[in-house]
């Protein structure tokens, strides 16, 4: 079962870190996360780390980065009653400019869990967009 009672405290909270990805503001990002994180990448790899581990892991990618433009399409509140957890899942455009010049875009779908207003799980699906 599920309803959309989700904080809008949430909801921004995880609107921020897209905006903070997309500034380079790793800080900001940093503090959107829980102690430990699980992230499920587009590419299949899957990740149990710590707040410092994938903010070192996610810097090393943004400063491979001149610029990241995302385009949110919208998003959804979802409140699993039986589990008693808060998703927040997401549909955006996204296109990253590397400093060599090579440029990715991609659709995105997100699922973002939030406890005790923190993300603790963060799972992405892409679909290569042609520009």
């Amino acid at each position: 079962s599920w309803s959309t009672d989700v904080s809008d405290a949430d909801l921004k909270t995880v609107l921020m870190t897209y905006k903070d990805w997309s500034d380079g503001n790793m800080s900001g990002l940093e503090s959107a996360l829980a102690d430990s994180v699980s992230f499920d990448m587009y590419t299949g790899d899957h990740f149990n780390l710590s707040k410092a581990g994938l903010v070192k892991m996610w810097s090393t990618l943004r400063d491979s980065l001149i610029s990241v433009k995302i385009d949110m399409q919208g998003w959804q509140k979802m409140y699993a009653m039986d589990k008693k957890e808060t998703y927040i899942v997401t549909w955006y455009d996204e296109t990253d400019t590397y400093k060599n010049g090579k440029v990715d875009a991609g659709s995105f779908h997100d699922i973002n869990q939030v406890k005790d207003g923190k993300l603790v799980y963060y799972a992405q699906y892409k679909r290569p967009l042609r520009k």
